[in-house]
Order: structure tokens, then sequence, then C-alpha cells
């Protein structure tokens, strides 16, 4: 199953984060976009965006963090799990990864770099949990996209403030195997 998610990533490395539903209409109507980041809703309706993601056959991902109504506790990733057709979660807590991985959903776990400390914090993280992938925000740090790749032993996808192809060449060169963005001018680069 990682295999797939994998290999879906490098085929379409530029990943669409979406915050509204004018974004999800629009990477639902972009071909090139495979894999939806899904980073609003809330528990009324997160069974509807999700539903739209896969009815334009895309993989959709759910920011468990993100969806208002839904607790930061592991029964949470359970209710995405029975009530959409989600095939993994984003988060920031190592519990909801763990509980995902558990439910055989993908994983995403997002690591906001601010400073070193938070760097030693994902290596020692890293050294317990296996999330299918880490999402490093902000993602335009070549240099540290590259210490991380070779820090760690899952694939990397660096998000927040990526705006253009140059960007998107940076930190794919540096190792990353995907971007995500909620640039809806980089969804089809």
């Amino acid at each position: 199953m990682q295999k797939v998610f994998y290999d879906m990533l490098e085929a379409n490395p530029v990943i669409a984060a979406v915050k509204d539903m004018e974004g999800l209409e629009q990477c639902c109507q972009t071909e090139e976009i495979k894999v939806v980041f899904i980073l609003f809703g809330d528990i009324c309706n997160i069974e509807a965006i999700v539903e739209r993601v896969k009815e334009a056959d895309k993989t959709a991902m759910v920011h468990m963090d993100l969806v208002q109504g839904l607790s930061a506790k592991e029964i949470a990733v359970d209710f995405i799990r029975q009530h959409t057709k989600a095939d993994g979660i984003i988060s920031t807590k190592p519990s909801m990864i763990k509980r995902a991985r558990e439910l055989s959903l993908y994983t995403v776990m997002r690591f906001f770099l601010l400073d070193s400390m938070a760097l030693e914090n994902l290596e020692r993280q890293m050294g317990v949990l296996r999330p299918d992938v880490i999402e490093i925000l902000p993602g335009v740090m070549p240099k540290i996209i590259r210490q991380i790749c070779g820090m760690v032993k899952v694939p990397v996808i660096a998000g927040g403030l990526i705006t253009d192809k140059e960007d998107i060449m940076a930190v794919l060169s540096a190792g990353a195997m995907a971007v995500s963005s909620s640039n809806q001018g980089t969804w089809s680069m």
C-alpha cells in the first residue's frame, strides 16, 4: 500500500493543498493533481469534501488538526475512517499518526521548523514514529530539506510558501519527494 502512495507522489510531485471550496473545485478539475491535502472542513461536511475528491479520481488526505468539530483524540481518526472515503490523514500529533497506521490509512506527519529545537524534535520523533512521509513547513528551505532527507528514513514533502516553479525545483533537487502548495498557480507545473 505504501508503495502505491510513493509511486503516486513520484509521478505527480505537486500536491494541491486546498483550504476552501473554490480551491477544491479547481484542484478536482486539474488533471495533473493526483493527491489532495484537505485543509478545511468540519464534521458536517468532511464526508462530502472527501467524496468530491474521490469523484475526481484523486487521493484524499484529511488534515485532522484542521477539521472543525473533531477532537485531538485518536477516535477522530476512527471517525474519518468510518465516515469518509479518505485515503489518509495529515497531523502534527504522533498519536493521530499512530492510530491512522493501525487503521491502514496513509500518514503524513507535519512538522513546523521554526528553529534548531524543532529540528531536534523532528529527529527524536522519527526514532519512534514511522509515518509514510513527513511534511516540512515552511518548504522553501532547500538546505534544511537536504539535511532532513539525509537524516530520516521516510520520504519528505516540502510545504508552505511554495509559490513558483523555481521553489518547486529547488526543494525537489534538495531531495524532497513532493511539494504541497495552496497556490493554485503551482498545481499544473
